[in-house]
């Protein structure tokens, strides 16, 4: 019997694993998942708390229309803190329009939760601001010719509370 595939690729997840800290524990998720997302049929049968999993799990999808779809539908949530890890590391990927969705709807709110992971993930959170910028330098500098201004940095500064200093603390290791 074939395995079932998904854009060629055997139904399963990437061997790339994604690792935060948040509240003394190890958050741990793949990069990518390749599984056919079919959500539609059950999802209306899950508890609010299912519904945040499947979204999280979801965000991870090889399909970036999946990603987006996912991602919209966990921040329109009530999220817990553990799904923090999934909403800052989708917006160092190179989908802008998720970049651009994901500002959107956080720019209104209070991210102080979001800030303060990243306060206290700030290796990690560097990383992912360096790739922003390498995703807007290699996909979205024609278009965005002032990175001052670029939906991306926008989001990692307002919302996600980068800072020069944060950068200057984790190099140091302060």
């Amino acid at each position: 019997m074939a395995n079932k595939t998904y854009n060629n690729v055997t139904i399963d997840v990437s061997e790339d694993i994604i690792q935060y800290h948040q509240d003394h524990e190890v958050i741990m998720f793949p990069y990518r998942i390749y599984y056919i997302d079919n959500s539609n049929d059950f999802i209306k049968d899950l508890s609010e708390q299912q519904k945040m999993i499947l979204h999280c799990i979801y965000s991870r999808s090889c399909e970036g229309f999946v990603r987006q779809k996912h991602m919209r539908l966990l921040l329109q949530m009530d999220y817990g803190d553990w799904a923090i890890p999934y909403i800052v590391k989708i917006c160092d990927e190179y989908v802008v329009e998720i970049v651009e969705m994901t500002y959107n709807i956080l720019k209104d709110q209070d991210t102080e939760r979001i800030k303060n992971f990243c306060s206290g993930n700030r290796e990690s959170f560097c990383k992912s601001y360096n790739r922003m910028i390498s995703y807007w330098n290699e996909y979205y500098r024609h278009k965005y010719t002032n990175f001052h201004y670029y939906v991306g940095r926008k989001l990692f500064r307002e919302c996600y509370g980068y800072s020069k200093s944060i950068e200057r603390k984790n190099k140091f290791g302060l």
